[in-house]
C-alpha cells in the first residue's frame, strides 16, 4: 500500500480507501448496496487494516446514518489508527433544515455525525453537494469555525462543478478561511468526464481527488459482458437510474480490453480497472466498497503492482470519448492544443 497527501495539505491517506455505503442496508436503495452488520464490518475493517488501508469513508445519508454508526462501532479501540471521512448536505429528512450547507445545518450535521461515529473529531469532512441557496461565504465561515473548534481536521467537497469549486476556493482565500483540499468525484474507465475540467482545476489549485464508484457503479466487475446474461446478486436493477449514465457499447468495449489484460496479468477485471485509476493525476485515494469479504479481498488486490505502459495505453484508447465544448478544440485543433499540454 502506498500513502499520499491530499491536495495542498498534510493529510496522508492510503491510495485505496474503504467506502462504508454497504453498512446498514436501510431502505430499498442502500439495501441493494449491501446490509453489512457490525460484526461483518469489524471483519472488513480488520482486513483493510491488515492491507494498510487507513481511509474509511461514509456519509450521513448512507442508510439514514446507520453506516456512520456501524463504522464507528467497527473502529472502536483503533480510532487513532485511521482517517475517518464523512459527508453532509443531501437531504436527511423532509424539513427545509434537513438539507444544504447553511450554518445551522452544518453545525447540527457535524454534531450528529460525531455522535453516530462515536468520535471527537472528523478527519475529513466533505460537502456532499453544492447548495446554491446558501451564500458561499456563510458555508466557508461555518466550516472554518468547526475546524477551529477541533471538530473537523480537513475540508473537502463532493460532486461540485468546476465553477462551484473555484468560487468556493476563492471565497475561502479572500476571507482567510480553511480551504477545501479534497474533491470526492466520480471517475472510472467508463466515466472520464472528471478529466475535462475538474482534473485540470485540481492540478492548478492543488485539490486531491478522492474517487467514488471507481468500478462505474458496479459495471466493471466482469459480470456485464457483451452477449452474456449476468447472474447472481446485483444492485444495478434497483439503483441504475441514480448512477452515472453509461453507453452499453463503451462498457462492452472497455470490459473486453479489461478481460484481455486481466488474463495477461493474472489479475481480475476489477483489479485492472482500479490499478489504472491509481496512476491518474491528482488521485489521492480510490474508494472501494464491498458487500462480502471475497469482494473486499479482490479489490484490495489492486495495489502492489502496476500495469505496463502498453496496457495503460490500450485502456486509455478504448475508454476515451469526445469531450464537449469548450474542451474539444483543445484536444482536436492544433492551435488550441499548443496552449493546453495534456495532463495524461
Amino acid at each position: 500500500m502506498e500513502y499520499r497527501t491530499v491536495g495542498n495539505s498534510g493529510l496522508v491517506v492510503s491510495e485505496v480507501g474503504f467506502g462504508a455505503a454497504t453498512f446498514g442496508g436501510v431502505g430499498d436503495f442502500f439495501g441493494a448496496w449491501g446490509s453489512v452488520d457490525v460484526d461483518e464490518a469489524r471483519a472488513m475493517v480488520d482486513a483493510c487494516l491488515d492491507a494498510g488501508v487507513t481511509l474509511f469513508d461514509t456519509a450521513d445519508v448512507y442508510s439514514d446514518g446507520a453506516s456512520e454508526e456501524i463504522l464507528g462501532a467497527a473502529l472502536k479501540g483503533r480510532r487513532d489508527d485511521v482517517i475517518v471521512s464523512t459527508k453532509a448536505a443531501l437531504p436527511t429528512g423532509t424539513r427545509p433544515t434537513d438539507a444544504g450547507t447553511s450554518r445551522s445545518r452544518l453545525i447540527s450535521a457535524v454534531d450528529a455525525a460525531l455522535r453516530r461515529l462515536d468520535t471527537d473529531r472528523i478527519d475529513l469532512f466533505q460537502l456532499h453537494a453544492f447548495d446554491a441557496r446558501t451564500p458561499i461565504e456563510e458555508t466557508v465561515d461555518a466550516l472554518d469555525d468547526l475546524v477551529r473548534a477541533g471538530k473537523i481536521r480537513y475540508l473537502g467537497v463532493s460532486n461540485f462543478s468546476g465553477w462551484q469549486l473555484m468560487s468556493s476556493l476563492a471565497v475561502a482565500e479572500r476571507r482567510a478561511r480553511a480551504r477545501y483540499v479534497a474533491h470526492q468525484v466520480y471517475y472510472s474507465l467508463i466515466g472520464r468526464d472528471y478529466e475535462w475540467e475538474l482534473m485540470p482545476l485540481g492540478v492548478a489549485q492543488d485539490v486531491g481527488a478522492i474517487v467514488w464508484s471507481p468500478l462505474g457503479w458496479g459495471r466493471l466487475t466482469g459480470k456485464l459482458r457483451r452477449g452474456v446474461t449476468p447472474t447472481g446478486p446485483s444492485r444495478l436493477s434497483v439503483t441504475a437510474d441514480a448512477g452515472p449514465p453509461v453507453d452499453d457499447d463503451l462498457l462492452y468495449d472497455v470490459v473486453d480490453v479489461l478481460a484481455d489484460i486481466a488474463e495477461q496479468t493474472g489479475r481480475s477485471i476489477p483489479q485492472v480497472a482500479l490499478n489504472w485509476l491509481l496512476r491518474r493525476p491528482t488521485v489521492s485515494s480510490v474508494i472501494i466498497g464491498a458487500r462480502t469479504q471475497t469482494q473486499l479481498a479482490d479489490n484490495l488486490g489492486s495495489v502492489g503492482w502496476s500495469l505496463d505502459d502498453a496496457q495503460v495505453a490500450r485502456l486509455d484508447a478504448v475508454s476515451e470519448r469526445e469531450a464537449p465544448y469548450p474542451y474539444f478544440p483543445y484536444r482536436r485543433q492544433e492551435g488550441f492544443a499548443q496552449l493546453s499540454p495534456p495532463l495524461v
